[in-house]
C-alpha cells in the first residue's frame, strides 16, 4: 500500500461523535489523537467524548428505542445484509486502517474483515428467527405463551485488538434483536469502528439506533452512562479487573451484562500428536494477532516424549518470520499496541529465563522506532514463573513439559481463567475425555484457530459472562416474557 492509500483511507474516516445520526464535535471541542504503533507517527485527531456527550448519546438512543424494536424484522436483517455488503466492499480499505490503527499485517486485518463482516451477516439470518412457543400447561387450566423482546438501549466497550470484529460481533445482535446502541471503541484504536459507523450510516439505519463515542475518559463516561435508568445492558470485551468493576456498577441498577474478560488458555500436545498438525495450529494459535488475543495460546504443555522435536520445528518456523509495519505483506509480526505492552512482555519473559527458563529464540525488544518485541521461544519454563499466571499479549512461546494426561489436566486448570484451551492428539477417546475435563468455554481440538460468527465465543471462570455469535449471541439481547392465558376450551 502507498502512503497515497494510507491518506485516503485516514481522510475517509469521521472524526466526530456519532450521535442521533450525526457526526459533531465532542463538547468543549476536545479531541484527541492516534498513533501509528509501527512508527509512533499520528494518524487522525478525533472527538473526545465527555460524560455529557454519553448521555447525549444514551438520549438519541433510548428516543429510538420504541420504533426500532417495532421495526420489522426483515427490515432490520436487509439493514444489517446492507451494511455487511459495504463492508465487503471497502475490505481493502478496513484491511489498511485496522494495520494503520493497531500495527496487525496486512494479512490479518484482511482475515479480521472477513470474521467482523461474518457478524453482519450472520445476524442478519437470526434477526427473523427470533421465535417463541405456545403450549397447554401440564394441569390443562390455561396456555403457556412464551415470547421474546428486546432488552432495550444498550452501551458497549470494545477493546483496541480487533477493531472491527469487536464492534460487529456486539452491535450486529443487538441490532438484529431490536436493541439501540452506544458504543465506545477504544482510544487507541477508534478509526475502524468510527469507519464502520459510517457504513450504518450509509446502509440507511435509523438516527439514533447506533450512537458511537469515542473518547479518553472511559471511566467517567461508562459511569455516567450505567447510572442512567434507561440502560438495559452492558457488553464489554477487556480486562479482568476492569471486568470486576463494571459488574459491580452494573449491579446497581441490576443490568445485563455480558463480559468478554481474560484468558490463559493451554496448548496441550500429546505424545500421539501429528507434530505437523501440532506446529501449524500453534503458529496460529500464538502469533494470529501478534499474539495479542485473548485467544492466544498462552501456556504449551507438551508431552515430555516429543516436547524437545515440537520446540525445534516450532523455533524453525518462528525464526523465519519478518518483523515489520504490518503494510509490507511479507512481514508476519507487527508492532504491540505501545511500549506498555512491550515492557510487560519483557518484565515475563526476564522473569521466566531467571527461573531457568531456555531461551531458544528472541528474548527482548526490537531496537529501532515502534513498539516491537521479537518472536520468542521459551522452553523448559519452571511452573512458579509469572508468564504461565499472566496473559502474555505478545509473540511469545512458553514451553512446560507433562508426563501423562493426568497432569496434562491438572496444569491445563490450573488457572484462574478458562475462555479457551487447544488440545492436539490423534486418540478420539482422549480427546472426547478432554473436551470434559478442561474447564474452558472453547476447545481447538486439533486446530489452531476456533473463532466464528455461526459459534458461541465466551468462557468460564474469571474468563467472562455470557456468549457472542452463534444462536447463543442474539439471546444476550432479548428478555424472555411468560404469559398465562385461560383454557379456551373450559
Amino acid at each position: 500500500m502507498s502512503a497515497a492509500d494510507e491518506a485516503r483511507v485516514l481522510a475517509a474516516v469521521p472524526d466526530g461523535l456519532l450521535i442521533g445520526g450525526e457526526w459533531r464535535p465532542a463538547g468543549g471541542g476536545a479531541r484527541f489523537d492516534v498513533f501509528d504503533p509501527a512508527t509512533g507517527t499520528r494518524l487522525a485527531s478525533v472527538a473526545d467524548g465527555t460524560p455529557d456527550d454519553g448521555i447525549e448519546a444514551l438520549d438519541a438512543a433510548a428516543a429510538a428505542q420504541d420504533d426500532w424494536a417495532a421495526t420489522p424484522p426483515r427490515v432490520r436483517s436487509e439493514l444489517l445484509r446492507a451494511t455487511w455488503e459495504l463492508v465487503q466492499q471497502r475490505k481493502d480499505d478496513l484491511a489498511l486502517l485496522m494495520t494503520l490503527e493497531m500495527g496487525k499485517p496486512l494479512a490479518e486485518s484482511a482475515g479480521e474483515v472477513t470474521y467482523g463482516g461474518e457478524f453482519l451477516r450472520w445476524f442478519a439470518e437470526e434477526a427473523v428467527r427470533i421465535t417463541g412457543r405456545y403450549g397447554t400447561n401440564p394441569e390443562n387450566t390455561g396456555r403457556t405463551i412464551v415470547s421474546q423482546h428486546p432488552v432495550g438501549p444498550c452501551y458497549f466497550i470494545t477493546p483496541w485488538n480487533f477493531p472491527l470484529a469487536m464492534a460487529t460481533r456486539k452491535i450486529a445482535p443487538a441490532l438484529a434483536a431490536g436493541c439501540t446502541v452506544v458504543i465506545k471503541p477504544a482510544e487507541l484504536t477508534p478509526l475502524t469502528t468510527m469507519y464502520v459507523g459510517e457504513l450504518f450510516r450509509q446502509a440507511g439505519l435509523p438516527a439514533g439506533v447506533l450512537n458511537i463515542v469515542p473518547s479518553t475518559a472511559a471511566g467517567p463516561l461508562s459511569e455516567r452512562i450505567m447510572d442512567d435508568p434507561r440502560l438495559r445492558k452492558i457488553s464489554f470485551t477487556g480486562s479482568t479487573p476492569v471486568g470486576v468493576r463494571l459488574m459491580q456498577q452494573a449491579a446497581k441498577r441490576v443490568l445485563r451484562t455480558s463480559m468478554e474478560l481474560g484468558g490463559n488458555a493451554p496448548f496441550v500436545v500429546f505424545d500421539d500428536a501429528d507434530l505437523d498438525a501440532a506446529v501449524a495450529g500453534a503458529l496460529l494459535a500464538k502469533f494470529r494477532n501478534i499474539g495479542e488475543a485473548c485467544t492466544a495460546a498462552n501456556r504449551f504443555l507438551v508431552h515430555e516424549a516429543v516436547a524437545d522435536e515440537f520446540a525445534n520445528r516450532l523455533t524453525e518456523q518462528v525464526a523465519a518470520m519478518r518483523v515489520g509495519r504490518g503494510t509490507d505483506p511479507e512481514v508476519r509480526i507487527g508492532p504491540l499496541i505501545n511500549e506498555q505492552a512491550v515492557g510487560k512482555a519483557d518484565t515475563l519473559v526476564r522473569d521466566a529465563v531467571q527461573r531457568g527458563a531456555t531461551v531458544r529464540l528472541g528474548g527482548g525488544p526490537v531496537t529501532g522506532s515502534g513498539t516491537f518485541y521479537a518472536p520468542t521461544v521459551l522452553d523448559r519454563v519452571d511452573a512458579g514463573s509469572d508468564i504461565l499466571q499472566t496473559e502474555i499479549f505478545g509473540p511469545v512461546v512458553a514451553i512446560t513439559r507433562f508426563a501423562d494426561e493426568a497432569e496434562a489436566v491438572r496444569l491445563a486448570n490450573d488457572t484462574e481463567f478458562g475462555l479457551v484451551s487447544y488440545v492436539f492428539t490423534r486418540d478420539l477417546a482422549r480427546g472426547q475425555r478432554m473436551i470434559e475435563g478442561l474447564r474452558t468455554g472453547m476447545m481447538g481440538l486439533n486446530v489452531g484457530v476456533i473463532s466464528n460468527a455461526a459459534a458461541p465465543f465466551g468462557g468460564v471462570k474469571q474468563s467472562g459472562l455470557g456468549r457472542e455469535g452463534g444462536f447463543e449471541g442474539i439471546h444476550e439481547y432479548l428478555d424472555v416474557k411468560y404469559t398465562m392465558t385461560p383454557n379456551p376450551f373450559a
